[in-house]
């Protein structure tokens, strides 16, 4: 098996060119960004004299890409080719752009600083492999003639669709087996998962967890969000001591103890439940004192409780200790001692 490096993969592939017309070989090394910037269709139409539509630059592009596959086929680069086929077919006929040129840089043991332009060239140059093009929010991808583009938005749209109805994080497979069902169509997990990697609107993350970007708690940006992705993470209610900790630790972000608490106080997020413990508001804690907890309890029962009933759904709202709540028992200003244990609402 030959040997690929960096400058062998340009050599070669330069000497490839010189099968090209000039009109083509202009063109391909202005697009691959050979000999200096990559430059655009409409830049590099327009310095042809006399200039040539961008639609003819086009066309340049991909008479040349099937010029190549012959060529390619008897040079050393085909092994870039068979790595990318491989792979893609490993990802059920489909890979993000970003996914496979780390494959074949990991795999062919090639310098991270490889011109990638060169790398894509080659790969569609592959017959049976296509581009998708470019896309607003949208990573390009590489697939076989097994996929087509219809199959990506429907499985992208349906993903989006069972996102926004559960308003929360999903598990990566239970997604995509309810994607499955919902679509009744027995497409590949893999190929499912393949398709996530694509869209922009939509973020991966640890333990295999996946959401909408848009609700930043698997990406957070400000320190009100990755506060909130902490306290998920850990699902119970944390001493902002603790949250700023978990911060650095999870998100390799040093942030002020001071800066975090500023941030739970002024945020209607996060509920105080404790001496300087916090919860998630959307968890069914509240802001109120033990007594206000007390009283409301007490209000939608409308009937006398035991002290311990009452203990137990004051602690299902607030975690304070139980001799707290039984103390705020005592308050004959707004709570009335019916009998032995039992309490009820003045």
């Amino acid at each position: 098996m030959a040997v690929l490096d960096k400058n062998t993969i340009e050599k070669d592939f330069s000497m490839l060119l010189e099968s090209l017309s000039p009109k083509e070989q202009i063109v391909l090394r202005n697009r691959v960004w050979l000999d200096s910037q990559r430059k655009t269709l409409q830049s590099i139409w327009q310095s042809f004299s006399p200039s040539i539509t961008r639609e003819r630059v086009r066309q340049i592009e991909e008479s040349w890409i099937k010029k190549l596959e012959k060529i390619i086929w008897n040079s050393d680069l085909y092994l870039i080719q068979d790595k990318a086929l491989e792979f893609i077919e490993m990802n059920w006929w489909l890979v993000s752009k970003p996914k496979l040129l780390n494959y074949l840089i990991k795999e062919l043991n090639l310098p991270s600083n490889i011109n990638s332009y060169i790398i894509e060239t080659i790969i569609q140059a592959k017959p049976g492999i296509s581009k998708s093009k470019p896309k607003l929010w949208t990573q390009t991808y590489f697939y076989t003639d097994n996929v087509n583009k219809k199959i990506v938005d429907e499985i992208h749209k349906e993903a989006v669709k069972i996102l926004k109805k559960r308003k929360n994080i999903m598990n990566q497979i239970a997604l995509y087996e309810q994607i499955r069902e919902n679509l009744n169509k027995d497409y590949s997990l893999t190929l499912i998962n393949s398709v996530m990697d694509v869209f922009d609107d939509i973020v991966k993350w640890e333990q295999n967890l996946i959401a909408l970007e848009k609700w930043k708690i698997l990406n957070p940006k400000t320190l009100k969000d990755k506060a909130i992705y902490v306290m998920k993470k850990e699902k119970v209610p944390m001493h902002f001591v603790d949250i700023a900790n978990k911060i650095t630790e999870f998100l390799w972000e040093k942030v002020k103890v001071n800066t975090i608490h500023n941030e739970l106080i002024r945020n209607d997020e996060f509920v105080l439940i404790g001496r300087w413990l916090y919860a998630l508001k959307e968890w069914g804690f509240k802001s109120w004192t033990v007594i206000d907890v007390i009283q409301d309890v007490l209000r939608k029962k409308w009937e006398p409780m035991s002290s311990e009933d009452i203990i137990k759904n004051v602690l299902k709202v607030r975690d304070v200790k139980k001799s707290t709540i039984y103390m705020n028992l005592q308050n004959k200003d707004v709570i009335e001692r019916v009998w032995r244990n039992y309490y009820y609402l003045k």
